[in-house]
């Protein structure tokens, strides 16, 4: 480097400058040392009356001491006292070095390290990109394909992402047999009830015994509907389905819904939106997460539930919200975990198994989007799904 980049102005070497003034004094001194100096610097003896000397110069001179100076090309030379009337001149010595303004030793450099950093970098990120995508598109445990091919720094992580790959699928496995097994129990004992309710003579019954039976049948009816939710919460739970995805007038959609769902409604629905909101989604499962939020609004509101749908800064909202009793602000993040009912804000008649909203936030983040709740200017709860605008 110090070849390739010399200083312009020579700097170390004048820092050097009273060390080798006395070095260039002490050789003086020596034998055959003025012999020497001659040989190796060009020194020649001058007469003390050739050169002008200022006054602490002079006194330089006259101590015995070196003097350093400089001619017209910048080149140093020393004078050295050797007797009343002679001086030894040494030098002129340049001690600038050469210029060197071309770019290309910087380029040369800049290949020989910058290419093989590229390279590496190039790799891992490759690698990089491959992880990604592959944990990005990984639907169930079972798409992620970590085969031979990452050779880089990576390949620690993708020998433990295997490990881990293969215990998320012990799992998920158990939790598939322990689902299927209750689902089981449960309704071996509820189609034995069943069976025995229905062979019973109603004859010799009271009023009072009917009561009891039709609750019987009414507990029956619950119990396998909650199993049947159990069962379809736990499969949307453990894998993600390959979703249809559409262009969706989401306008259209929910004024559908609210059409439907307003047939049997104690209170009204209304609708904010333009005439056209198109998106790219799944109906299917877009369709059953609104219609979800819209009935629940419903079972709560007073007179009234409103629809916004709206698209600005490249997402899509779509808001529901109520005139009911609304939901304590404590409690909005825990709404979306399974069999949560908030007793405080939301009547137990209603008779849910606290899954529908579960539901609803999975579906969302299966189309990269989420779901909370907000501020209700009606004054009950209002429920946010947040979209990413893709189709624009």
């Amino acid at each position: 480097m110090e070849k390739l980049w010399p200083h312009k102005e020579g700097a170390d070497a004048l820092m050097l400058g009273a060390e080798f003034s006395q070095s260039l004094l002490l050789l003086s001194k020596s034998d055959n040392g003025i012999l020497q100096l001659k040989n190796h610097f060009s020194a020649q003896e001058i007469a003390l009356s050739d050169i002008a000397f200022l006054p602490h110069q002079e006194t330089k001179l006259n101590n015995d001491l070196p003097i350093l100076l400089f001619d017209t090309k910048d080149r140093a030379v020393w004078y050295i006292k050797l007797q009343e009337n002679k001086l030894l001149k040494i030098g002129p010595i340049s001690v600038v070095a050469p210029v060197y303004d071309s770019s290309w030793p910087y380029l040369i450099i800049l290949v020989f390290i910058g290419l093989p950093i590229g390279l590496w970098s190039y790799f891992v990120w490759r690698d990089f990109e491959r992880l990604r995508s592959m944990c990005e598109n990984m639907n169930v445990p079972e798409d992620m394909n970590l085969g031979p091919g990452i050779h880089s720094i990576l390949l620690p992580i993708t020998d433990t992402l295997a490990a881990m790959q293969e215990r998320i699928k012990r799992l998920l496995n158990s939790q598939k047999e322990l689902t299927s097994s209750v689902s089981h129990e449960f309704r071996t004992p509820l189609a034995r009830l069943k069976f025995a309710i229905a062979m019973m003579d109603y004859k010799g019954l009271n009023e009072r015994s009917q009561k009891y039976i039709n609750g019987m049948n009414y507990d029956i009816v619950e119990l396998e509907s909650l199993v049947t939710e159990m069962l379809n919460f736990a499969k949307m739970d453990r894998e993600t389905p390959v979703l249809n995805i559409e262009s969706v007038d989401l306008a259209e959609l929910a004024d559908n819904l609210i059409e439907k769902l307003s047939f049997n409604a104690h209170c009204a629905i209304r609708l904010i939106s333009d005439d056209e909101l198109l998106y790219d989604c799944d109906s299917h499962f877009l369709t059953r997460s609104i219609q979800n939020l819209i009935g629940n609004a419903v079972k709560y509101a007073d007179k009234l539930v409103q629809v916004t749908l709206v698209s600005a800064q490249g997402k899509v909202l779509i808001k529901i919200e109520d005139d009911g009793p609304g939901i304590e602000e404590s409690e909005w993040e825990n709404v979306f975990k399974p069999f949560t009912r908030l007793d405080k804000s939301r009547d137990k008649k209603t008779g849910s198994f606290g899954l529908g909203l579960a539901i609803v936030s999975k579906i969302i983040q299966w189309h990269k989007g989420k779901c909370y709740l907000e501020t209700a200017p009606l004054g009950g709860a209002c429920f946010v799904i947040e979209l990413p605008n893709i189709s624009n």
